[in-house]
């Protein structure tokens, strides 16, 4: 970027050519800054927008890193227990002399078969996992697909809306406030969303705007806004404090998706550990139920 400046170039087109770190989004508000001689604003507004963004990120991947964590983990202990510890059970049962309980044998019968074909059944997991994510990176049938299903799951799905809608507004309050014009600050906005949904969403409403309506109604016509937001727009372009409201909305927002991390991680919590207690639990039953009929055996 040094060499860039030094050989001539302005300050927004040596960040353009380092788009791994710095998008268009953020060297559009540089040029902006440029322009108008608010560079240091400009830079201070970015900071400000950049720390917000980051911390709706971490409040997500805070909701979903916990359950995915446990979940891993029970299914690490629960192989261990088939693996190591079920075909000792096996052994004792062997000079049992009764017929075993269907939930033991079932029981055993999942532990033979991850201990003869573990690793055939690990490779396949990976294989399918593997062929999953690079499904969603290349092929955007599935990553359009997967971004559509994922709003619509019981409670993630509230959470990944707000947030994105807080997104949205603190990205169009950014732009609008910096002078740049109403619909590249919705493209900005629509790129950097991150959802296929959100973003037809938007340009739709950049279509609505072009033909002469006002954005509230554009906002209302996608059926994806809930009507406060569409409410607090109107508000916004009838007094010409649209950028004010925008970020209104966004700091409403991103506080509702804090309650709803910490309400959705107290719901979790003792559903997780109804799931352990059911998985390791049942693996302890189908153990001991042989053990239970050994008096009428004797």
């Amino acid at each position: 970027i040094k060499a860039e400046i030094s050989s001539g170039s302005s300050f927004s087109q040596a960040l353009l050519k380092q788009p791994k770190y710095f998008d268009v989004f953020y060297t559009s508000l540089i040029e902006a800054g440029e322009q108008s001689g608010t560079l240091d604003t400009m830079m201070d507004r970015l900071a400000i927008y950049k720390e917000r963004l980051e911390s709706l990120k971490r409040k997500i991947k805070k909701a979903m890193y916990y359950p995915t964590s446990v979940f891993v983990v029970a299914g690490v202990v629960t192989a261990i227990l088939l693996i190591k510890v079920v075909p000792t059970f096996k052994d004792l049962f062997s000079g049992f002399g009764a017929e075993l309980p269907g939930f033991t044998q079932f029981v055993l019968q999942i532990s033979d078969a991850l201990i003869a074909h573990g690793f055939v059944i690990s490779c396949v997991m990976s294989g399918v996992i593997f062929t999953i994510v690079q499904m969603y990176k290349r092929l955007t049938p599935v990553r359009h697909w997967f971004e559509r299903t994922i709003l619509k799951l019981p409670v993630m799905g509230p959470i990944l809306h707000k947030s994105y809608i807080s997104r949205f507004s603190s990205t169009l309050a950014t732009t609008f406030s910096a002078g740049v014009p109403l619909t590249n600050g919705l493209h900005s906005a629509a790129n950097s969303i991150g959802n296929i949904v959100y973003y037809n969403a938007i340009m739709r409403i950049i279509e609505g705007i072009e033909s002469g309506q006002q954005m509230y109604f554009a906002m209302k016509l996608t059926k994806l806004f809930p009507s406060i937001v569409i409410q607090m727009i109107n508000i916004g372009e009838e007094s010409g404090s649209l950028d004010a409201m925008l970020q209104k909305i966004s700091d409403i927002y991103e506080e509702e998706v804090d309650l709803a991390v910490d309400g959705m991680s107290s719901l979790l919590e003792p559903l997780i550990m109804v799931i352990l207690g059911v998985v390791v639990g049942g693996l302890v039953v189908a153990m001991y139920l042989p053990i239970f009929k050994l008096g009428s055996v004797i």
